[in-house]
C-alpha cells in the first residue's frame, strides 16, 4: 500500500514506512482482518479470470486476494504491487506455502512499487494493460489516492474494471458502533475517505467510466466497480 506523490525520496521514505508499520503485524495480518475487512470475497467475485487475463491487486499485502484467485480452474495471469518490502516477503511465503505456483499455474509475479507509480510496461514488462485492477482496502491508507486511481485507469484495457472494496461512512450502522469504529482505525491510520467517493462519482459522469456502488452490511463498506470506456 502506498502514499507518496513524489518519486526519488518520497518514494523511498513511504517504503520504509510502510516497512516499518508491518515489520511484526505481517505475521499475524491475515488473522486479525477476517474480522473487520467485510466485503473482500465478494470483490474478488466479480473479478473475471480466463485463460488469457491479467489481473492486477494493487496494495496486495500478504497476497491472500491473489492466491484465492490462482485456485481457480482458469486464473489467467496474476500480478501483485505493494509499498511494503515487508509485506512483499510475506507474500512470497504464502504463495509457496499455498502450492498455487506449481504445476501448469501461472506464478504470481510480484512487485515493490507505489500505486500512483504504476506502468505495466516498466513494473511487469508488459505490453499489454490489465484485464482487471483491484484495490481492497488499500484506497484508504494511501493520501495520493488520486495518482492511484489516474494510474490504475491508465494501466487498464478499455472494457476493463477497476474494482475497489473499502470503508464506507456506515449511516446504516448504529452510531455507537461507527463512532468506535472510526477512532480504532484511527490508530492505524486509516479512515473512510468522502474525497474517493465524490471523485469516483465524478469520474462516471466524465463518461471517461461507468461507475457503480453496491453496500457491504449496511454501508460499513463499499464495493466500487469503474468499467473503463
Amino acid at each position: 500500500m502506498s502514499s507518496s506523490n513524489n518519486r526519488g525520496g518520497g518514494a523511498a521514505d513511504q517504503a520504509v514506512a510502510m516497512d516499518r508499520m508491518y515489520r511484526f503485524t505481517r505475521h499475524v495480518y491475515d488473522l486479525t482482518r477476517a474480522y473487520y475487512l467485510l466485503g473482500r470475497d465478494r470483490l474478488l467475485e466479480k473479478v473475471a479470470t480466463g485463460p488469457g487475463s491479467a489481473t492486477l491487486e494493487v496494495g496486495c499485502g500478504t497476497a491472500r486476494n491473489l492466491i484465492r484467485l490462482a485456485k481457480r480452474p482458469e486464473a489467467g495471469a496474476l500480478f501483485g504491487l505493494d509499498a511494503s518490502h515487508e509485506m512483499l516477503e510475506t507474500a512470497a511465503a504464502s504463495i509457496e506455502r499455498s502450492g498455487v505456483d506449481r504445476g501448469q499455474r501461472q506464478p504470481i509475479v510480484l512487485r515493490q512499487g507505489l500505486a500512483e507509480q504504476l506502468d505495466a510496461r516498466r513494473m511487469f514488462g508488459r505490453d499489454a494493460p490489465f484485464d482487471t485492477i483491484y484495490f481492497s482496502y488499500c484506497l484508504s491508507m494511501v493520501p495520493t489516492w488520486p495518482g492511484a486511481i489516474e494510474a490504475a485507469l491508465a494501466n487498464l484495457k478499455p472494457g476493463g474494471e477497476m474494482l475497489i472494496v473499502d470503508f464506507w461512512d456506515q449511516k446504516d450502522l448504529p452510531a455507537w458502533f461507527a463512532a468506535g469504529l472510526k477512532r480504532w482505525l484511527s490508530l492505524f491510520h486509516v479512515h473512510y475517505r468522502p474525497e474517493v467517493h465524490e471523485a469516483l462519482t465524478a469520474l462516471g459522469a466524465s463518461g471517461r467510466a461507468a461507475v457503480t456502488f453496491e453496500s457491504v452490511a449496511n454501508r460499513y463498506a463499499y464495493i466500487a466497480t469503474v468499467r473503463k470506456q
